[in-house]
């Protein structure tokens, strides 16, 4: 289950790093449709949330130390923020729709909750591979056997 725990940590940092790509992809697309953010709304609202549950399963199957398995919990509240600072920023426009420096401000903290996420997860992936890492045999000196005379 290790082994596990240590896979579904990449893939959870893999899709947090991605998040990234899919959020740049719905910037520069022009002319900026509906769906120029529908990769990045995806990942985060679909795939990131269950790679993270996966996450927090397998730390508990791999018996992992109570603050890692909340670390490995820890990237699903900040998805929930994500979504509750993505629509205040969307829902924060003036009368003819344009964004208002409120919004901006609450856009920019989604930025900086995303990064806060891709650090826990690193952190969780660090844990994860030093759990699965093999204890280190304790090494005893060789003898060696003198040439016996012939």
């Amino acid at each position: 289950m290790r082994k596990v725990f240590v896979v579904v940590s990449a893939l959870s940092l893999a899709s947090f790093a991605l998040q990234f790509v899919f959020a740049a992809v719905g910037a520069f697309t022009k002319p900026a449709g509906d769906g120029a953010y529908a990769l990045h709304s995806l990942n985060g609202m679909a795939i990131i949330p269950v790679l993270t549950l996966l996450t927090v399963l397998f730390a508990v199957l791999a018996k992992a130390p109570g603050r890692l398995v909340g670390l490995a919990v820890l990237p699903l509240g900040l998805v929930v923020v994500q979504a509750l600072l993505a629509a205040l920023a969307n829902g924060s426009t003036d009368a003819a729709g344009t964004s208002t420096p409120f919004g901006l401000t609450i856009a920019g903290l989604h930025a900086v909750n995303g990064i806060v996420a891709v650090h826990v997860v690193v952190n969780v992936l660090r844990g994860a591979r030093q759990l699965a890492r093999p204890e280190q045999a304790e090494t005893t000196p060789v003898t060696v056997r003198e040439a016996e005379p012939a």
